[in-house]
């Protein structure tokens, strides 16, 4: 028979802040229970924290280097990898679980709130990811993504130890309980950044607010639930520990807004006139007024310069608009420098632009040097602008409706694009066009991307259609078209553009002679060249795919 236990005497601590000794049962200032639910919501909280930090490096990486699924893949793999190394050496702190715990929040919000502006700072102002300065941003990147990975595998852990130090439950209880917190966090934290974080903070200010929410959580956790585990000096070295953390964060907020202003200046010169984060871009524009040429750059990549972008758009659209043209279609080119060029020929009736971008499209309307050098394209009443992904709005469009479409993308080599260069695309461009209607397609540089281009031309032919190819010169020197661009390896920078015609039957780049005179093209140039995309045929190239991208 046991014996009951006898009350305790007046004036004694209540029974779960008795002390005990090493691993055993901590010394609460609140009941089992209550400290049980609080660790779970500390795990919540840290968890989401967690998934932010990820989810910022991520695309952080994917806007800096391009090619979003191998920065994705780098981030998770190196950071999962991680992860399992910051379990492992845990394993030696679970006799100071609650400082460990403590010190492991601390670094971590400290290193994931800074991450992002740490990179940014190193993508500016060592004149980005290429060249001489290759392997020091992206060796910092997978720092970062080591880092980050070993804090947040050293909580797993810890959490375990103060859990099973409140009250002893079987280890698959456990687990469970712990995983099932930390499951839900990320579930959330995963929500919050694209919905909440990014849009309306940013990724700078995101993140650092995070780190300071990881701070202040995993802080209180320790120094109010488990402070009777840590040592007077413990409490205090945690506590100036945290408040410096969360000072380096709040200045970093105060100055976040500067820092960036500084940083665009460095990438783009002080000419910055218009930055601005849509949802869909980072648009930034700079030059366009007082005799200065205007840049428009998305995401970091030059999109347009004033200095050549007549080259390019005068060799984008007359070729194709040789024939008929009364119904014109522009995919992308929310610019409007495409459509102005369409709407000087004559027999236009109607041009419809599908943009994504419902920014770009307001700026092109409003800003001063983009509508002066557009010529007020969409002031025209035969311009009208659908908002709405390009895929998406072919899959609705109806069939045979234009006599020319005019694909003006961006170069299908970066991943978010490469949707609008497979073979399903083009099939849905195909069965808009009317009988003897023409397509043309922006494909990347011909002499730098030899492969790309001809893969873009395998595409279009594998959709049903017979294709030329043909190319421009006169991107300017020393100024790539993405953010590895670099003046230390000016070799690197697209000295041309490339572009496929394409038509039900076999298509000839040549001039309308009923049409406006271009400025910069002539029969010569483009059959010179035609000549010269020729040269570089890669053939034998398979189709690009949904399922199977070949960019």
């Amino acid at each position: 028979m046991i014996e009951p236990h006898a009350p305790a005497p007046p004036g004694s601590p209540p029974p779960w802040s008795a002390p005990s000794g090493p691993g055993g049962p901590a010394r609460l200032p609140v009941r089992p229970g209550t400290g049980r639910f609080l660790v779970l919501a500390g795990v919540f909280v840290c968890a989401a924290c967690g998934l932010v930090y990820e989810l910022e490096l991520v695309a952080l990486a994917s806007y800096l280097m391009g090619d979003s699924v191998t920065q994705a893949s780098v981030v998770l793999s190196v950071m999962v990898f991680a992860m399992g190394i910051g379990s492992l050496a845990a394993k030696r702190l679970r006799g100071l679980a609650a400082a460990g715990f403590g010190a492991v929040e601390a670094t971590l919000a400290l290193v994931g709130g800074c991450s992002a502006m740490a990179l940014y700072a190193v993508f500016a102002w060592t004149g980005a990811w290429g060249g001489m300065w290759e392997s020091g941003p992206r060796c910092l990147l997978v720092a970062f993504s080591l880092a980050t990975g070993v804090l947040i595998g050293a909580e797993v852990p810890l959490l375990m130890e103060l859990i099973q130090r409140i009250r002893r439950q079987d280890a698959g209880g456990a687990v469970a309980d712990l995983f099932a917190a930390d499951y839900v966090g990320a579930l959330v934290g995963g929500l919050a950044f694209p919905f909440l974080l990014l849009p309306f903070l940013g990724q700078l200010t995101g993140a650092l607010l995070t780190g300071a929410v990881n701070a202040v959580v995993g802080g209180a956790l320790v120094l109010g639930l488990f402070r009777r585990d840590l040592t007077r000096r413990a409490r205090w070295l945690l506590l100036l520990a945290n408040g410096l953390v969360l000072a380096i964060l709040a200045s970093a907020a105060v100055l976040v807004d500067d820092f960036e202003r500084a940083a665009r200046q460095a990438m783009y010169g002080r000419d910055v006139r218009v930055a601005l984060q849509t949802g869909v871009h980072e648009v930034v524009l700079t030059g366009g007024t007082h005799g200065r040429p205007l840049d428009l750059f998305l995401d970091g990549r030059l999109r347009v310069s004033g200095r050549d972008e007549l080259r390019y758009h005068e060799a984008l659209v007359h070729p194709a608009m040789t024939g008929p043209h009364a119904r014109v279609l522009i995919l992308g080119g929310g610019d409007g420098l495409a459509a102005r060029e369409v709407l000087r020929h004559p027999g236009v009736d109607r041009v419809d632009v599908v943009e994504l971008d419902a920014e770009v499209v307001r700026l092109a309307r409003t800003d001063p040097g983009l509508s002066a050098l557009n010529r007020h394209a969409y002031g025209d009443p035969r311009a009208h602008v659908t908002i709405q992904d390009a895929f998406g709005w072919l899959r609705g469009a109806p069939p045979a409706a234009y006599d020319v479409v005019v694909s003006d993308l961006p170069d299908p080599g970066i991943t978010a694009s490469t949707k609008l260069y497979s073979q399903e695309f083009y099939g849905l461009a195909r069965r808009v066009l009317a009988p003897g209607g023409r397509l043309v397609v922006h494909a990347g540089p011909v002499a730098s991307s030899p492969r790309v281009y001809w893969t873009v031309d395998a595409t279009v032919r594998a959709a049903g259609l017979r294709t030329a190819p043909y190319g421009t010169g006169g991107r300017r020197a020393g100024f790539a078209a993405g953010p590895d661009r670099t003046p230390a390896d000016r070799s690197r920078a697209p000295r041309d553009w490339g572009f496929v015609l394409a038509a039900r039957t076999d298509p000839r780049p040549r001039l309308d002679p009923d049409g406006p005179r271009p400025r910069t093209l002539t029969d010569a140039s483009l059959a010179a060249g035609a000549r010269a995309a020729r040269r570089t045929r890669i053939a034998g190239l398979p189709a690009s795919t949904l399922l199977h991208p070949r960019y």
